[in-house]
């Protein structure tokens, strides 16, 4: 049984699993569902999901840079300060993210829906190209109404290939007070279609046939761009626009048009500070504070800035005379820098201190606290141990294990259970698992400092994962359980490497905590 499978014991999808005469028996049982069987029985006639995954990146990512030239500028910038890191550092020890050949590959997008028929076949869309739902986002905590998951790759070979991944959130109608306002936006929703006919009968193949032909992938591709593609004709009048709009900002974005267009598209830098930097010289206009933690020798999590969204021109419907024209503010530009993954103790630690930051201070739209804002993030973050060996020994962040130096079991130093010990005289290499997922404060800062304020402090948190799993059609995968697995499978890996099988029963976990 393959990790995958057992990391995500979730019931099958109703109509989506291939025909059980096509299965084999290990596959026959509730724990595995339809979405992840080709990972292991994809065809040598099909082109694999990873493939598929990189080919649609790629076609997105061309197609936003047209669509949004800063996009480009964004690109450049941020390859031009990935290659004076990797030069800077060249010699020494680069650290693990300079030894990720996916980084100039690397992208997140964002989309909003606002059904659950929408969301239910973006997640079956997705499920072609190997990305499955992994974590709950209730934005609504920070006054935006969505909740939210991320479609990405779960194995390391995935990953590895290319970890292309899209932060997907459907609308909270109920959020939405005034009845007639939630009833008009119900009403607009419930008569468009994002998918084209091509696009599902894709989707249905891949379904039915377990994989798609390179060609039939193309297709895939080139209709599913489609359903991200900006329109500059939204399909309300300029009245209910601005009525959705008040309500909040972020509605009018998911209600007022054809379909989810991206509103941004994401490449990852190695230092985000100088990206942040040197966007004015470029004619980008940096938002004023980086999400996130603060920058640290040891970078944990996720820190991400954008450029400002673009005032974009737009057609309102009329049913007399020709369409009234307006603007729309949606669509901008984001980079992201990644760090380690933590464990549930050290994330608890991570959301207690920015918990007591922003009770303190919030950082102002405007820019104008950005600042004290992050002196007192910097002097909070002191907390927080900032070297890899202190966050492993305390159990804060995950780990993946190699093999160093062979020796016998009885010459080894820790071979009675003592994982630090290994690692010490050098038996055990340790290095920082790399955090894949996202931030929920974080990702409601990159919208609410793109969309405005409008309507957020009428949105009160109220999650609900049942009813958004319920939408989906599918359980969303657990993030921790997911790196616990990848570090525990390492130190398993690595000690049988070393030929000290036979100590890896005292060794039966390493920084896991409940």
């Amino acid at each position: 049984m393959s990790k995958v499978h057992q990391l995500f014991p979730v019931p099958p999808v109703v109509g989506e699993r291939p025909p059980t005469s096509s299965l084999p028996p290990r596959f026959l049982t509730p724990a595995f569902p339809a979405f992840f069987w080709h990972l292991e029985m994809t065809s040598t006639a099909f082109a694999s999901p990873s493939q598929i995954r990189a080919r649609f990146s790629r076609a997105l990512s061309h197609m936003y840079r047209a669509e949004v030239p800063q996009y480009g500028t964004l690109i450049d910038l941020v390859a031009e300060i990935n290659a004076d890191v990797s030069q800077s550092r060249a010699g020494g020890d680069a650290g693990i993210t300079t030894r990720e050949s996916r980084i100039e590959v690397e992208r997140h997008s964002a989309i909003r829906v606002g059904t659950p028929a929408e969301l239910a076949m973006i997640r079956r869309l997705f499920a072609v190209m190997a990305m499955f739902p992994v974590g709950y986002y209730d934005l609504a905590v920070a006054g935006v109404p969505v909740h939210s998951t991320a479609f990405r790759p779960i194995d390391a070979a995935g990953l590895a290939e290319n970890p292309f991944r899209v932060f997907t959130s459907l609308l909270r109608l109920d959020l939405i007070k005034d009845a007639d306002l939630r009833g008009a936006a119900a009403s607009v929703l419930s008569k468009r279609s994002i998918f084209t006919p091509r696009c599902v009968a894709m989707i249905e193949r891949s379904e039915q046939q377990g994989g798609l032909t390179p060609d039939d992938a193309e297709q895939l591709i080139a209709e599913a761009l489609e359903t991200f593609r900006w329109h500059g004709k939204s399909t309300v009048s300029a009245k209910l626009y601005q009525d959705l709009r008040k309500a909040h900002p972020l509605i009018a974005d998911i209600v007022c048009f054809p379909g989810p267009h991206i509103n941004h598209l994401t490449p990852r830098t190695l230092d985000i500070d100088a990206a942040q930097a040197r966007m004015p010289a470029r004619g980008i206009r940096p938002k004023a504070v980086i999400e996130g933690p603060p920058a640290r020798d040891c970078p944990i999590l996720l820190r991400q800035t954008s450029f400002m969204a673009l005032s974009e021109p737009i057609t309102f419907i009329q049913e007399t005379d020709p369409g009234e024209t307006g603007t729309h503010t949606a669509r901008f530009g984001e980079i992201e820098q990644r760090g380690v993954a933590l464990t549930p103790d050290g994330r608890r630690l991570y959301d207690q201190i920015l918990a007591d930051v922003r009770a303190t201070i919030e950082p102002a739209g405007d820019g104008s606290n950005a600042d004290d804002y992050r002196n007192a993030l910097g002097h909070a973050f002191t907390a927080f141990p900032d070297t890899y060996a202190a966050m492993r020994k305390q159990g804060l962040a995950y780990f993946r294990y190699a093999a160093g130096d062979s020796r016998p079991c009885d010459a080894i130093p820790g071979a009675d259970g003592d994982v630090e010990a290994l690692v010490a005289a050098g038996v055990l290499k340790a290095e920082p698992i790399t955090y894949e997922d996202f931030l929920p404060v974080s990702a409601a800062g990159i919208f609410q400092s793109n969309l405005g304020t409008d309507g957020r402090d009428a949105i009160k948190a109220s999650p609900n994962r049942a009813a958004f799993e319920e939408a989906l059609g599918a359980t969303v995968g657990d993030e921790f359980a997911l790196y616990a697995a990848e570090q525990q499978q390492s130190l398993t890996n690595a000690l049988a490497a070393l030929g000290i099988a036979q100590c890896q029963d005292a060794l039966i976990s390493v920084g896991l905590s409940d």
